[in-house]
């Protein structure tokens, strides 16, 4: 029997329905909720992202601050972007696309974020309130694939989990959350030095792919039954297409939906559901301002 679909697109719209409601209720009270985008240089991925992101803001009623900088820009005067923006009361989230310039130290971009405006989740403070389960910012798209999880009903407690892939934007973070008291899973967390991965995968019950190569997971690496999330957004290339390339995930979608109960498509999966998560941060760091 072939997998449900996990249809992220139509939860992430009912998100972003609510997310513009509550925005609607915040300017009632005299609060705009907004958020600063920063983009330095134009690799036309994050100029495709940050496009998304600000439409998104549009749609749900928000407003955005977008700061374009050249990828000459110093890492003193990027600083100093955010130290403006940390310091301005009627900005309540900061978003620094990446990846950076190379001649930037990403980690001190971001650890020099306000993590009262952190909504990506990714300040060291964010980082350790996730780990210690206190309140903070959620990394949006880790955040999405438990919504999503719990929005289908799909039990997690028990659950032997796999993860694929240790990023601190998606990996290791969702790993943690996965083995958090509420949620209760068993996680294995694999990368490039894993032996017999495909031993391990087959033992998950919940396999969740960000690996970043398109079509790594295969249906021989996942056991009957199994819940697979595909987190990776790989651009491959195709002639036949517009823009000359077409999407990908991590997993060979077709083969291993014939093997899984779950299954999220690329696209129309994780990925509609980062921006929603990514509201949902925005409108808690405004209604705390409140």
């Amino acid at each position: 029997m072939a997998a449900i679909i996990i249809d992220g697109k139509a939860v992430a719209a009912k998100l972003r329905l609510q997310a513009a409601e509550r925005t609607a209720k915040l300017k009632e009270r005299g609060t705009r909720p907004t958020l600063a985008v920063i983009l330095a240089g134009e690799d036309p991925a994050s100029l495709s992202y940050v496009r998304g992101k600000e439409k998104a803001l549009a749609e749900a009623g928000m407003e955005s601050r977008d700061i374009r900088l050249p990828a000459s820009v110093s890492e003193g005067a990027l600083l100093d972007s955010i130290d403006r923006l940390n310091g301005d009361p009627l900005v309540h989230g900061i978003l620094v696309q990446l990846p950076l310039p190379a001649h930037i130290r990403e980690d001190r971009v971001i650890a020099a974020i306000d993590p009262a405006k952190d909504v990506d989740g990714f300040h060291p403070v964010s980082v350790g309130n996730m780990v210690l389960g206190r309140p903070g910012f959620l990394p949006c798209t880790p955040h999405g694939v438990l919504f999503l999880l719990r929005e289908y009903k799909i039990p997690l407690a028990g659950t032997r989990a796999v993860v694929l892939g240790r990023s601190n934007i998606v990996g290791t973070p969702l790993a943690n959350m996965l083995s958090r008291r509420e949620v209760n899973a068993t996680v294995t967390l694999c990368h490039t030095g894993t032996r017999d991965l495909a031993a391990r995968t087959m033992e998950a019950d919940l396999l969740i792919a960000a690996v970043g190569k398109p079509r790594f997971v295969t249906a021989d690496m996942v056991k009957e039954g199994a819940v697979v999330i595909d987190v990776g957004v790989n651009r491959v290339e195709d002639p036949s297409t517009k823009n000359g390339y077409r999407l990908s995930g991590d997993v060979d979608f077709g083969p291993v939906a014939e093997k899984a109960s779950y299954i999220t498509p690329v696209p129309g999966g994780v990925g509609p559901m980062t921006i929603a998560m990514l509201l949902q941060n925005v409108l808690e760091a405004a209604e705390g301002s409140v």
